[in-house]
């Protein structure tokens, strides 16, 4: 039983990482070159937005790895202070 919701899962993922990459690569490589009044225009947000959230998602993630590692590396020194004691 815990094979097929590992695989339903699995497949819901990859299901989710390619529509979130189609419509990504549609929002950046195609929309700029559709007329401003045409109705595909109305299904995206806007350009500057491509940039943006990438752009915040990665500095979050790099905070959240480097936090992440900060905070491992300083229950270690205190680990290895009260050995030292």
């Amino acid at each position: 039983m815990s094979q097929i919701q590992d695989k339903t899962v699995g497949a819901s993922l990859l299901a989710i990482g390619l529509f979130v990459f189609t419509y990504y690569s549609i929002w950046t490589l195609v929309i700029p070159f559709v007329d401003e009044g045409h109705a595909a225009r109305h299904l995206f947000p806007p350009q500057w937005y491509a940039i943006a959230i990438p752009v915040f998602l990665l500095v979050v993630g790099v905070t959240g790895v480097f936090g992440f590692l900060s905070f491992v590396m300083l229950k270690s020194g205190q680990k290895a202070a009260k050995k030292s004691t």
